[in-house]
């Protein structure tokens, strides 16, 4: 076998969000998760509100934000847009 193949394995600290903490290990320095078994629906047997509203709402902003600033280039590409020769015969 090659030597100094596999990283380096740390023991480490993992945090949930639920302010629970284990230790385990891996190649990371630290690790913070959101869900962990402790606060889990799944082990816990409990509903818990994930955050997932806003997604649509940003989506939309987003959205609102581009319209908003491809109208701005098109209404200066137009301003800056040369007068045609019947503009600049009747000036």
């Amino acid at each position: 076998m090659k030597q100094n193949v596999h990283p380096k394995t740390n023991l480490i600290n993992v945090t949930c969000a639920c302010g629970n903490s284990f230790e385990t290990i891996s190649t990371a320095a630290e690790m913070k998760v959101e869900v962990c078994s402790e606060c889990h629906p799944f082990f816990t047997g409990t509903q818990r509100f994930v955050d997932t509203t806003g997604r649509v709402e940003r989506f939309k902003a987003k959205l609102e934000t581009q319209k908003k600033v491809a109208e701005a280039a098109a209404t200066k590409k137009a301003k800056k847009a040369p007068k045609t020769q019947t503009e600049n015969k009747a000036e």
